[in-house]
């Protein structure tokens, strides 16, 4: 499903970011809740949402 392929595009986006500031982010994901602390590319997320919709990887 699109819903599914979205939520877990935006995960692993923010697990993408965090891994680039390790010292900026954390996430946590908790069945459908996520929790993040730090600064978050939109830009970079949009691409990921935008991809995910175009049935991109």
């Amino acid at each position: 499903m699109l819903e599914e392929k979205l939520k877990e595009a935006i995960v692993e986006e923010l697990k993408r970011q965090g891994a680039v500031k390790a010292d900026d982010q954390t996430d946590e994901k908790q069945g459908s809740k996520v929790r993040v602390e730090g600064e978050i590319d939109l830009d970079d997320l949009a691409m990921v949402v935008a991809g995910a919709m175009a049935g991109g990887p």
